[in-house]
């Protein structure tokens, strides 16, 4: 009996018939071809399993905002500097720190028993100089007809008459220190000088303080200032085409601007420009902007530091691009483009700027080509694909 060894199916092993089984030709013949054919049949499967699928994108065009993003730091208003008009002792502070304030209200009080004192005296030679004017008066209005009647001597009226200026001038002047007088005992009660949030005390109870000394500070915190720098030449793109046309030379001026916060989030209320500094900084090459930012409730406070967004320019027929289509490579930047062929060429690009999850492409590709945003793993230079259009959210609801 002759041992019929032959493949399994499916595998590299040999398999023997059992013994004592007899096998026609035409039973091996069939074996033969049939683990043939199933060879035949993986191979191609496997051919077809690897074209990739791939999910593209097609190049749009569209008008694009494009935005200017700088850094921003918050300041007051209106900050004001609280300082003592005139020196003394603190003897009460009037105000709660950190609080909201109003203009006059009282913040501190300097002991003022020593410019009372000063008023009563300023007062006493008020009076003492209106009583030797009343008095020179007097002699001038007697002596006046007598000189006239040759009774008395002309140089005697005379002296009187000058008596009587200098009593006049002396009452002005001692008018002007019962003002003074007055205005320095009205000022032991130091104010605020505007409505807005206290600074804490600087002094305390008992401290000597003077012109010289700051007791605290207020700020008017809405709207809250922000200032920002922007470069010489970034100042210099946004001018050009604006200086003649009597317009402010900064085109975007009139735009309004958000404020995002050091958080990330986005502040609800929107900013305006005031105004740009008269210079630009010889030290940064900066030029400082200045903006303005409502600020109900107080949230915003000065010293913070944040992001202005604004709209500097709009961009005609930009292409659009999804973000993910574009790979960060060696310090450049490059794309998959699927040809008509369904081949793949990998493309160097220069993209802009942002808008949302797109980006815009600059230099590199043409609107109605179509970029690998999914799959980018799987293929490379020259790989043939098999694209399939990118779905857009909401797609097919």
């Amino acid at each position: 009996m002759t041992m019929l060894m032959i493949l399994e199916k499916g595998t590299s092993r040999l398999r023997s018939l059992p013994r004592g089984r007899s096998t026609s030709p035409t039973v091996a013949l069939t074996l033969a071809l049939g683990i043939f054919v199933s060879g035949c049949s993986r191979g191609q499967a496997t051919t077809a399993v690897s074209v990739p699928e791939v999910v593209v994108a097609t190049v749009e065009t569209r008008n694009v905002p494009m935005y200017g993003e700088w850094v921003a730091t918050l300041d007051g208003y209106v900050n004001a500097e609280i300082r003592p008009q005139v020196s003394g002792y603190i003897i009460k502070q009037d105000y709660t720190e950190g609080s909201l304030v109003r203009k006059g209200q009282v913040l501190f009080a300097i002991d003022p028993r020593p410019f009372q004192a000063t008023l009563a005296r300023a007062k006493g030679d008020l009076a003492q100089a209106q009583a030797q004017l009343g008095k020179s008066t007097l002699d001038v209005e007697r002596d006046t007809p007598l000189a006239e009647a040759r009774a008395i001597a002309k140089s005697q009226l005379d002296n009187e008459l000058q008596a009587k200026l200098g009593a006049q001038a002396a009452v002005e002047s001692a008018k002007a220190a019962v003002e003074q007088a007055e205005l320095n005992l009205e000022w032991t009660k130091v104010t605020s000088l505007v409505d807005g949030i206290a600074g804490i005390a600087q002094v305390q109870m008992g401290n000597l303080v003077g012109p010289s000394s700051i007791l605290t500070s207020v700020s008017q915190v809405d709207p809250v200032k922000a200032f920002f720098p922007i470069t010489e030449r970034e100042y210099l793109a946004q001018s050009k085409g604006n200086a003649s046309s009597g317009k402010h030379p900064i085109s975007f001026f009139g735009n309004s601007l958000q404020l995002i916060l050091t958080d990330g989030s986005t502040y609800p209320q929107k900013g305006r420009i005031l105004l740009a500094d008269r210079q630009v900084d010889p030290g940064t090459g900066t030029i400082r902007i200045v903006a303005a930012f409502p600020n109900p409730g107080n949230v915003l406070r000065p010293g913070q530091y944040g992001r202005v967004r604004v709209e500097t320019s709009m961009k005609k027929a930009a292409l659009l691009l999804p973000q993910s289509a574009v790979q960060h490579l060696q310090g450049g930047y490059q794309v998959a483009v699927v040809g008509n062929d369904h081949k793949v060429s990998m493309r160097t690009v220069k993209p802009g700027a942002t808008v949302g999850t797109m980006w815009v492409i600059d230099e590199g590709l043409k609107p109605g080509e179509q970029v690998v945003v999914e799959g980018l793993q799987q293929i490379r230079e020259g790989t043939l694909v098999t694209p399939k259009p990118v779905r857009l959210s909401g797609e097919g609801n």
